[in-house]
């Protein structure tokens, strides 16, 4: 691994915790510590919220297309820097170098995308209907923002969330998971190499969330958060940011249903299925999560799918030819693990995987289970690991029903060769977004987001930058 920024960045410089705090970062693969990094404590957090309030002023008046060329110059540092950036998010949280590649294109492509949206910002001007104002419309930055950003995809969250903010105007402070901050801190030094004004970006990475961010949100000067993670944490947030009225967008826990109806190529199905459950290790909010498969296809579907699991190979993320790396830590494999048990212990037959192996890092074999009791836990519960749980059903209102019965819905998959039933079972899903034969959603030009308890707002699209602007109304009178 490359030498690794360390400290926090506020102001535009590099320095450490004020109370000299650091925190361990571990290899997920071998559990050794790879590094330690600042641990961001109240005061430290008061000094990046003091350096963001006073760079908002100047950097909402800075023209567009300087901030689009700031993000495009940004774009083209992180693609230059694949392999570096790759093998860092690798040490840190295990995702084999492919997968890494890919990440870093992806996190690279809302920095492109954004920067064209920069220079779209626009508002209107119109006569009243009463014909005695004329209207004029504005779009300015909301201000401030705390952004808050999961492990899982260390990279792309961060710009999925810094791209609108920097096309929109706004400042940031940027909290990174504690268990990956690494990608984060590299981010900041590549937009401050692209020419990001100091105090524009700022980033903290603490292991003392509560302390850093609450204060934050409650103080009045952060105007906008921007979170990624648990619903759990979610609801704690939203009650933190009520009392001064912070504005959100929450991209929160999922339970993916993907159905696979009698008609479907199971081909297709079946090579969706690999991408949505195995995606990231299973450990994605768009995992798919409960296999509703017709009982007439649900036998050759669980076959082939346990064969194509089966020939994954496990291990360091870095060794050549790996598939599925280790999971984050080893109390998210202890849950995948209790998950299966709990499933195994109602009567789930184990077509592979199932079993925690021996030795050092947080591994979990890619895992099939069918006949899975509706009861088991993980039926309503936000696997984040390599295991597809299969139930059968026999009709379209039936799964309709099983599938929408879940507080979350954030996505659903649906494969069938059935145009109709395709887009009738998409529109009857209570998810933000369906993929209709196929397993991957996730595109920056696309809005990403649920309903129900799986979120507030969108991230990324042409709506992604609405997120962090506010419309201001002017009445002119006519003469």
């Amino acid at each position: 691994m490359t030498e690794v920024l360390n400290q926090l960045f506020i102001g535009g410089a590099w320095v450490d915790a004020a109370d000299g705090a650091t925190m361990p970062v571990d290899d997920p693969a071998t559990g050794e510590i790879l590094c330690h990094v600042a641990d961001a404590g109240p005061k430290d957090a008061r000094l990046a919220e003091e350096a963001a309030v006073q760079a908002q002023a100047e950097w909402a008046r800075t023209a567009p297309r300087a901030r689009s060329e700031i993000l495009r110059r940004a774009y083209e540092l992180i693609i230059e820097r694949t392999d570096e950036l790759a093998h860092l998010m690798t040490a840190e949280m295990g995702k084999p170098l492919a997968e890494a590649r890919g990440e870093v294109a992806y996190a690279a492509e809302f920095f492109r995308w954004f920067s064209e949206e920069a220079v779209r910002i626009d508002g209107g001007c119109g006569t009243l209907p009463d014909g005695r104002n004329r209207m004029l419309l504005s779009r300015r930055p909301v201000g401030p923002c705390l952004l808050i950003t999961p492990w899982n995809f260390p990279l792309a969250m961060s710009t999925r969330k810094i791209g609108p903010a920097i096309a929109a105007g706004c400042t940031m402070i940027l909290k990174p998971a504690p268990q990956t901050p690494l990608s984060s801190l590299a981010l900041a030094g590549i937009l401050k190499e692209a020419g990001l004004p100091d105090g524009v970006l700022n980033v903290v990475t603490t292991s003392r969330a509560g302390e850093v961010c609450e204060p934050l949100l409650r103080g009045g000067r952060i105007r906008k958060l921007s979170f990624t993670g648990s619903t759990g944490v979610g609801r704690l947030l939203l009650a933190q940011c009520a009392d001064t009225v912070v504005r959100t967008s929450m991209e929160l826990g999922g339970n993916a249903p993907f159905i696979v109806f009698d008609d479907a190529d199971l081909d297709v199905a079946v090579d969706g299925a690999m991408v949505a459950k195995m995606r990231n290790m299973g450990e994605a909010c768009t995992a798919a999560n409960r296999f509703f498969v017709h009982r007439s296809v649900a036998e050759e579907f669980g076959r082939r799918l346990a064969e194509r699991m089966g020939a994954l190979v496990v291990g360091p993320g870095t060794r050549d030819g790996v598939d599925v790396g280790p999971l984050i830590d080893a109390t998210g494999r202890a849950k995948v693990a209790e998950l299966v048990a709990d499933a195994v212990e109602r009567g789930a037959r184990v077509l592979v995987g199932g079993r925690t192996p021996e030795g050092p890092g947080c591994f979990y074999p890619p895992t099939v289970l069918a006949d899975v009791d509706p009861g088991s836990r993980l039926m309503d519960t936000e696997i984040f690991g390599p295991v597809a749980a299969i139930l059968t059903f026999d009709d379209e209102d039936e799964v309709l029903r099983r599938a929408n019965d879940t507080p979350w819905g954030l996505v659903g998959y649906v494969f069938t060769q059935g145009l109709d039933r395709g887009l009738r079972v998409s529109e009857g899903l209570e998810v933000g977004m369906v993929g209709l034969n196929t397993g991957l959603v996730s595109n920056p030009a696309a809005p990403f987001g649920g309903v129900k308890q799986s979120g507030l707002g969108r991230e990324g699209g042409r709506v992604g930058i609405d997120e962090f602007l506010e419309y201001q109304y002017v009445a002119v009178p006519v003469r």
